[in-house]
């Protein structure tokens, strides 16, 4: 427990933040989540679509700090990769 009076407040401000990053990484998760479900219905169109919002999140979580670079261009690559694959 915290004594000072700024590291009383310390705690406050890193729930604050847990609270944004935790909303960040579960919507880049649930994201590729649905990008992962249309590949595996086979859906050319729905996965593109999805795609593109997984893209957009990824790129956010990045930015802001949520995950870190080398994991956001590894997630786009793969499910890309996978997108691509359909016919």
């Amino acid at each position: 427990m915290p004594n000072m009076k700024n590291a009383k407040k310390k705690v406050n401000v890193i729930a604050k933040n847990k609270v944004a990053n935790n909303t960040y990484k579960s919507s880049m998760r649930t994201a590729i989540k649905n990008v992962e479900k249309a590949v595996t219905l086979n859906d050319k169109d729905k996965s593109t679509e999805a795609l593109k919002v997984a893209i957009k999140r990824i790129d956010k979580a990045a930015a802001v700090g949520v995950a870190s670079k080398n994991l956001a261009a590894r997630q786009k690559s793969r499910l890309t990769k996978k997108v691509n694959e359909l016919s």
